[in-house]
């Protein structure tokens, strides 16, 4: 079998099954002031100690959450309620219109069930939000802002935005900036203190790290409305009985993916690169999306005309080979991909759309096998989609 989707989860690591397996036998709640509560809030201290220093941020800042959905449902929503509290004419969101749907929701919920308005900032031919365009959303009213929130690299394309130049924008406005770097974390230098952004999210399967953890890490100074009310951990941003285990195991995958990030993009790049190379000689007409200069190193993501993506992806996966669409599926219709049509793709284009995501396990066998199987998948998928037609 061959897995070419890492950037939907990648494999545990085992020094973080063996982190998370050897805590999941102590006993103690981290709020409980008792000796076994106290260890456990040990195991998380430090868990909270790792992560701030391989993001650079400060301890205080980083807050336990399930994951990347999570994280991004408190900055929007946390951010926009403390702000319209503070002032009523704050109602406008900000997102890029390539965000995950971890953050569009989120923000559409907003517009659709509170006073909010959400606004969706476009994005060049490859998928980049240009501090110009940021600051055109922002100067059209900009005592109207409340947050912002672009993601630090998709999920899809793969393309990085310039997260430095528009938290600078945003902070010229006083607006508080929010970057889903759940991508990012490992492949990226993500620095949170320097990058000045107020707020980011972090996942952990995503990183080699247990599926249910993640952390959003929030400057000094802000105070996100909760969205969980119970017993006030986490700074009151986020109450809920601390995982010791989820966090250790958090943690663990999180400096270890920081600390082999150099030598892990280079194998990356590698593989990502003979793989659209060798693709291309096959499949001459491929299209590669994304920022052919600034994107992550792990995602190749390819549009192959007169095909499906989706009779694509099954062909692949009856060869053993596991890869992902951009597309949607909506009462069992396929609707292509809201990355690619915000960059201006055809629709017929971002519906013939694969994304092949490598990670810490991908090798050379793994690109040869799919080079093996896009020829005639393609082929197979050109064909069925022209009789239908006919």
């Amino acid at each position: 079998m061959v897995y070419l989707d890492h950037a939907a989860t990648t494999d545990v690591r085992p020094e973080v099954i063996a982190a998370v397996a050897a805590q999941l036998g102590a006993l103690g709640n981290p709020s409980s002031l008792h000796g076994h509560g106290r260890a456990a809030r040990r195991t998380v201290e430090e868990a909270r100690e790792t992560i701030a220093e391989a993001v650079r941020a400060t301890p205080h800042e980083v807050v336990f959450t399930a994951g990347g959905t999570e994280s991004n449902n408190i900055a929007l929503k946390g951010l926009f309620w403390s702000r319209h509290a503070e002032d009523p004419a704050r109602t406008r969101i900000l997102v890029s219109a390539v965000e995950h749907h971890a953050a569009l929701d989120p923000a559409r919920w907003m517009a659709d069930h509170q006073s909010a308005e959400c606004e969706e900032v476009p994005v060049d031919a490859v998928g980049r939000v240009t501090p110009g365009a940021l600051r055109a959303a922002i100067e059209r009213d900009p005592a109207s802002v409340a947050v912002v929130s672009v993601m630090w690299a998709n999920n899809e394309i793969g393309t990085v935005q310039p997260v430095r130049e528009l938290a600078a924008v945003a902070a010229e406005f006083g607006v508080p900036f929010h970057t889903d770097a759940v991508q990012a974390v490992g492949v990226e230098d993500v620095d949170f203190a320097d990058s000045g952004v107020s707020a980011l999210s972090l996942s952990g399967h995503k990183l080699g790290g247990p599926v249910g953890s993640g952390a959003l890490v929030v400057a000094r100074g802000l105070a996100p409305v909760p969205v969980l009310h119970g017993g006030g951990q986490e700074r009151d941003i986020r109450s809920g009985t601390l995982s010791a285990p989820l966090t250790r195991g958090l943690a663990t995958a999180v400096g270890l993916a920081v600390a082999d990030r150099e030598e892990h993009t280079k194998h990356l790049t590698v593989l990502r690169d003979a793989l659209e190379t060798r693709v291309r000689e096959v499949v001459p007409d491929v299209v590669v999306n994304g920022d052919p200069a600034r994107r992550l190193p792990g995602i190749a993501h390819l549009s192959f005309p007169g095909c499906e993506g989706d009779a694509l992806l099954m062909l692949l996966d009856a060869r053993g080979i596991s890869c992902s669409t951009g597309s949607a599926c909506s009462a069992g219709v396929a609707q292509p991909s809201h990355v690619l049509l915000a960059t201006g793709a055809d629709p017929e284009v971002a519906l013939s759309s694969l994304r092949l995501s490598l990670g810490r396990t991908s090798t050379e066998e793994d690109v040869e096998r799919l080079v093996e199987g896009i020829a005639p998948a393609v082929e197979r998928a050109r064909a069925a989609r022209a009789k239908r037609r006919r």
